[in-house]
């Protein structure tokens, strides 16, 4: 058994996730090739097994603590390097995944990743605030998720008219945004969406501590949002 095998478990065991048997070499695979392409283009300064398994792989599964992903259709809006969706679908193999990044080489990345590790996977390439309009997209999903830096009240406007009505944005943040998802408030009403619940978790195999903030959708959000990009930033909810 590789290093990252071994974190892998133990920090899935820490969580209390059951991983398939085939996981371990998906997130073997994973890594090889993040680890490749990550010479020629810039898509985490996180690197080597531990860290990795650490603080992308296993922080991603803390998810699955909090929300049952098991048969739902989910979104990972800016998805990047694949940081939560991949993960959670080598966790979750049952789970839909679209993964949506404004990036093309990144989506090439995603792309060529899931070919690789032989999962089911909808890449596209587009703007969320575009994405979001079209019929096909809006109001389809179960859960959007995302780990973008953004402040809560853009991620919302972003990602809140993904999710249909009964679903849940998952947003993964540091522990220190009491302020910020208060200041969110107004957004989250707006966009037909209620805080559920704030919970603070430790990341495995380390002392760290990450937030999650489980936004429900309770009614439709109202047409006109998202805003354009320039406009949500000018003008926040």
């Amino acid at each position: 058994m590789r290093p990252l095998e071994k974190y892998i478990a133990e920090g899935a065991a820490e969580l209390g996730v059951c991983l398939p048997p085939d996981a371990f070499q998906a997130f073997n695979t994973y890594y090889d090739f993040l680890e490749e392409k990550n010479r020629v283009m810039n898509l985490t300064a996180i690197a080597g097994e531990r860290d990795t398994a650490r603080l992308h792989f296993l922080d991603s599964l803390a998810v699955l603590k909090y929300a049952p992903l098991k048969g739902s259709r989910v979104i990972d809006v800016g998805s990047g390097a694949g940081f939560p969706g991949v993960p959670l679908k080598i966790a979750v193999p049952d789970m839909r995944l679209t993964a949506l990044d404004a990036l093309g080489k990144r989506v090439e990345f995603l792309s060529e990743l899931c070919e690789r590790l032989g999962v089911d996977a909808d890449c596209v390439h587009a703007r969320a605030e575009e994405a979001a309009l079209k019929p096909e997209m809006r109001d389809g999903f179960d859960f959007a998720v995302s780990r973008a830096v953004a402040n809560l009240g853009v991620l919302c406007e972003l990602c809140l008219p993904f999710v249909k009505v009964g679903g849940a944005f998952l947003a993964m943040k540091s522990t220190d945004t009491e302020e910020e998802i208060n200041d969110a408030k107004s957004a989250i009403k707006t966009l037909g969406g209620e805080t559920e619940g704030v919970f603070d978790y430790k990341v495995p195999l380390t002392d760290i501590f990450h937030r999650l903030v489980i936004i429900r959708k309770t009614a439709p959000t109202p047409d006109g949002f998202p805003r354009r990009f320039t406009r949500i930033k000018k003008a926040p909810l």
